[in-house]
C-alpha cells in the first residue's frame, strides 16, 4: 500500500517580533508580554545602546528562522541627545521610545503625566504608586495590573507628543500585538 503525502493545512507562520532594548525593566515588560500573548517575540538586549546600528539590527535577527511578515521594534530611552537620530537610521523599525525613561509607559497605567520630569522623578512617582515596583522586575500583581490597565496607559500615550518629554511610543507594540490576537 502506497503512502499517502501529507499535505499542508495551510497555516502561515506568525510574524517574528524582534524586540531590541537596553534595560532590565524593558526585558521583564517583553517577558510579559511574551508570556501573555503567546506570541514569537524576540528579546535583543543591548546594554550599549550607541551601537545599535542597521547592521546589528539585521546580523541579530539573521540567527532567527524569518518570515516575510517579521516586525522590528527598538525600545529605547530618549534620555541620551543623539539616541533618536540613531534609532532612526534603522530602516523598517518602529521606534518604541520613551522621555525620559521607559518607566513612563508603566506610569501611565496609574496616572496621567503631563509635565516635562526626570528619570529620576518618574520612577519615583511610579514607585509611589505601584508599591511593589523595583527597577528591573515587574512582580506578578503589577504584571496583571498593567495588562488589565494598558487600554487607559495607551489612551494616555497618545495624548502626548512623540518624542518629547515625557512621551513614550511603547503603545504602538501592544496596539499591534492586541490586532494580532483580535483583542480590543
Amino acid at each position: 500500500m502506497a503512502r499517502k503525502e501529507r499535505l499542508s493545512k495551510g497555516k502561515t507562520m506568525k510574524p517574528n517580533f524582534f524586540v531590541f532594548c537596553e534595560g532590565d525593566t524593558e526585558i521583564a515588560y517583553t517577558e510579559m508580554l511574551r508570556s501573555f500573548y503567546r506570541l514569537p517575540i524576540h528579546i535583543i538586549a543591548k546594554k550599549t545602546m550607541l551601537n545599535v546600528t542597521p547592521a546589528f539590527v539585521e546580523r541579530c535577527k539573521a540567527m532567527y528562522v524569518q518570515t516575510k511578515t517579521d516586525r522590528t521594534y527598538l525600545m529605547y530611552d530618549l534620555d541620551v541627545k543623539t539616541m533618536l537620530v540613531r534609532l532612526q537610521k534603522v530602516p523598517d523599525a518602529t521606534l518604541l521610545c520613551s522621555n525620559p525613561c521607559f518607566e513612563l509607559w508603566l506610569l501611565l497605567h496609574y496616572a496621567d503625566q503631563q509635565a516635562e520630569l526626570t528619570s529620576e522623578k518618574c520612577i519615583s512617582r511610579l514607585s509611589s504608586m505601584a508599591r511593589q515596583y523595583y527597577k528591573g522586575t515587574i512582580l506578578p500583581d503589577i504584571q496583571r495590573y498593567l495588562l488589565e490597565h494598558s487600554h487607559i496607559a495607551i489612551t494616555r500615550a497618545k495624548n502626548l507628543k512623540p518624542y518629547t518629554n515625557p512621551s513614550t511610543t511603547v503603545y504602538l507594540l501592544i496596539e499591534e500585538l492586541n490586532r494580532l490576537k483580535g483583542v480590543n
